[in-house]
């Protein structure tokens, strides 16, 4: 009875052993992992602030200047291309020629969509 309680006893204290050390190398695995992904997020961010430092450097108004005077050929603004708003042309009137379409090959019935500029149009009820 005594030596079965004490291969049990062994039994036991050695699977406790063997547990400990799984949890061990598990939580030295994951601290691993931890440092790994530390190391991982200090590179993106440092080639995030290379990103910003480049950008910064390929959008100066100086260069973009030199680019725009070099590759567009553009003209400076003269006086009499400035006007006012109120100078402006009316908009046009919106028309729905999708609806329009669909009127013209009998889709959709009466008028459907609203006519531009006509007044007193109603939609169809259905």
């Amino acid at each position: 009875m005594w030596r079965l309680l004490h291969v049990f006893a062994i039994a036991a204290l050695i699977g406790s052993a063997a547990y400990v050390y799984s949890v061990k190398y598990q939580t030295i695995y994951a601290s691993e992992q931890i440092v790994k992904t530390r190391h991982q997020i200090a590179r993106e961010r440092d080639a995030i602030n290379l990103l910003r430092a480049e950008f910064a450097h390929l959008t100066r108004p100086d260069r973009l200047q030199a680019l725009a005077d070099a590759q567009l050929d553009m003209q400076p603004l003269a006086l009499n291309q400035i006007v006012k708003a109120d100078d402006l042309p009316d908009q046009a009137p919106k028309v729905d020629s999708i609806g329009r379409k669909l009127e013209s090959l009998g889709l959709l019935g009466e008028s459907a969509t609203p006519s531009a500029g006509v007044t007193g149009a109603t939609p169809a009820v259905r």
